[in-house]
């Protein structure tokens, strides 16, 4: 959420900047704004989209080789021209954007109305600004020095960058728990939130950790600590391509990422399969064999599809690796007393890798003697550099909010990792390793579901109106329709609940009548005749029953409104094929009713703070 850019070179800055807030509209905004220094900080921000600004700054004087922008997504204080970023301090001198939640802004808000600030916004960015200002003022110090003081003094998260204007040349730039990236081109420097506005101007990155604070000037930069020690960035080369931050020809990105699925799978699983011996090897566990082959328990922490990824990774372990598993909200675990024994794995899931309360669990299992492991998209991000070991998906950048690739991903690295695991227990049976030359199978049959689009199409239209929609599934399916109904929640803004098809008796049936559309994946398994009783429950009491089934099912065609059919494949890995038509379905209901598909309302595409 938010989305921050800088710039410190030769070149105008304006157009860099606002062509970088346009790449990071995907994470969710409600505001935006720019500073521009040109013998003058100059700032203009407007609540609503980037376009907006652009209006706004049509006539004004966007001249200054060096400058920020922000795209703000509301925490404290409502959308509003008042609250944008960026924010100037009483005098003038400072101007800062800032991505996250400063917790004690209260207090120091307080002590700084005492001494007779003033405040024109209800955010906790303005407080920072002038405490930094104060501390300033009353110091013979540098504007550097001003910052990292401030810091060492507020608690809570956050991604800032300060100009100021008795000190032109530079940017102090500063992280907690809310990522920053610098671009290091040639006799210039991008900053930004993430990689996405950088890699059009440069593929080399530095990623300032928690706690550090980078100064750059268009002669070069330098990163200190809290502490005012010196660090050593590491340079990182960015593996993403400037197309694939593209529509390419799609009406919107979650189409373009829905449509990438079979090669997205095939990028995750991509030499880490060996079809003629059967086996999974994956290079980001070596040096952790011996924890994992001696583990007694896993927990995965995640959030949103991720945790539902977690969900199907559990029926993976507990099938393949027979060995217990519990999934975790990350932002429960976080704020219980979680018990974690000598053994116990935890592994966090997250396709940014920046998620807050996903990096927070990671902290406090480590507290707690935990081995974690990571599993995320990015490629330098926070959480890839906070765990002990992992794996990265290789799904490509993924622009829209809803993610859908990002899922198929997660599920395809959780099955390698449950047979890889397996495998050093000595537990993967015949059974187990025959389906291992099947996922080389999976891109093609996610291709020729993907491909059912138009017909999915047709169903939307049917169902585009409904209030409300019910998803159900059993065994690892069941992860499957929290998914589906969490799709059609967040884009078309339909209410939609998931529940295990057993469930539907404890309570949802009673939801059902003629208007009700219910969502069955009812794929062959050993529970199928299970789920077709479900579903003649459902079409007994005029229920509106659309089905995922196996192809050349006549069972529950003869029962269902509707049945999409998908390929055969083992049950194990049929979370990969049954998830896609609900993300078409999704997407084409909330295209209808004219819905944002790729930046759905009050959603953010990184939650980077609580």
């Amino acid at each position: 959420m938010c989305g921050i850019v800088g710039y410190v070179g030769y070149r105008k800055a304006y157009p860099i900047i606002i062509s970088g807030l346009k790449r990071l509209e995907y994470r969710g905004y409600d505001s935006a704004g720019v500073a521009l220094y040109d013998g003058k900080i100059k700032i203009y921000k407007k609540k609503g989209k980037v376009s907006e600004l652009e209006k706004l700054t049509k006539d004004k004087d966007t001249e200054g080789t060096i400058g920020m922008g922000h795209t703000r997504w509301a925490t404290h204080g409502a959308p509003s021209d008042e609250n944008s970023h960026p924010h100037v301090s009483n005098s003038g001198n400072f101007s800062i954007i800032h991505n996250g939640i400063i917790e004690n802004y209260s207090t120091l808000k307080k002590e700084l109305l005492g001494r007779g600030y003033t405040f024109n916004s209800a955010t906790d960015t303005e407080v920072l600004v002038n405490f930094i200002e104060d501390i300033y003022e009353n110091n013979e110090i540098d504007a550097t020095e001003a910052v990292r003081i401030a810091l060492n003094n507020v608690i809570g998260a956050y991604g800032i960058v300060v100009m100021c204007k008795a000190e032109p040349e530079k940017l102090i730039v500063a992280r907690r728990s809310s990522p920053i990236a610098i671009g290091v081109g040639e006799g210039e420097f991008i900053i930004a939130s993430d990689a996405t506005p950088i890699v059009e101007h440069t593929k080399d990155v530095v990623y300032l950790n928690d706690n550090e604070i980078a100064v750059i000037t268009k002669e070069g930069y330098k990163v200190l600590n809290l502490k005012n020690e010196s660090q050593t960035p590491y340079i990182h080369t960015i593996e993403m391509e400037l197309e694939a931050l593209e529509k390419g020809g799609y009406d919107h990105f979650m189409l373009k990422e829905i449509f990438e699925q079979p090669r997205s799978i095939a990028d995750s699983i991509r030499g880490r399969i060996d079809p003629e011996n059967k086996k999974v090897w994956l290079g980001g566990l070596v040096d952790v064999r011996k924890e994992l082959a001696q583990a007694k328990r896993f927990i995965f922490v995640a959030c949103g599809t991720s945790w539902h990824a977690g969900l199907v990774g559990e029926y993976l372990f507990e099938e393949h690796i027979r060995i217990p598993v519990e999934v975790e909200y990350a932002s429960e675990f976080r704020y219980r007393n979680p018990v974690i024994q000598e053994g116990d794995i935890v592994i966090a899931i997250s396709q940014s890798g920046e998620t807050a309360d996903t990096l927070a669990a990671i902290n406090l299992a480590k507290e707690r003697g935990a081995l974690v492991l990571g599993i995320c998209n990015v490629v330098g991000s926070s959480i890839s550099r906070a765990t002990h070991a992992g794996v990265y998906t290789h799904a490509g950048p993924e622009i829209g909010v809803a993610s859908t690739k990002a899922f198929t991903a997660q599920v395809s690295v959780l099955t390698m990792m449950a047979l890889f695991i397996a495998d050093l227990k000595g537990k993967l049976t015949p059974k187990s390793r025959s389906i291992i030359p099947e996922m080389l199978q999976v891109p093609e049959k996610v291709r020729h579901i993907v491909n059912q689009s138009d017909k999915i199409k047709e169903i939307a239209a049917t169902f585009k109106d409904s209030p409300n929609c019910l998803y159900l599934g059993r065994g690892s399916n069941f992860p499957v329709a929290l998914e589906g109904a969490l799709k059609l929640k967040e884009i078309s803004y339909i209410h939609a609940e998931g529940y295990p098809a057993a469930e539907m008796k404890h309570g949802p049936i009673a939801l059902i009548d003629e208007n009700m559309p219910v969502i069955f994946i009812a794929t062959k398994d050993e529970s199928y005749e299970k789920i077709v009783s479900n579903i003649e429950e459902v079409a007994a009491r005029k229920g509106r029953v659309v089905a995922i089934v196996t192809e050349g099912d006549t069972a529950v065609r003869n029962i269902a409104e509707f049945v999409i059919e998908i390929p055969e494949i083992d049950p194990s890995l049929m979370p990969l094929l049954s998830v896609i038509p609900l993300q078409i379905l999704s997407y084409h209901i909330a295209v209808m009713r004219n819905c944002n598909v790729d930046q759905p309302r009050n959603l953010a595409k990184s939650v980077t703070v609580e």
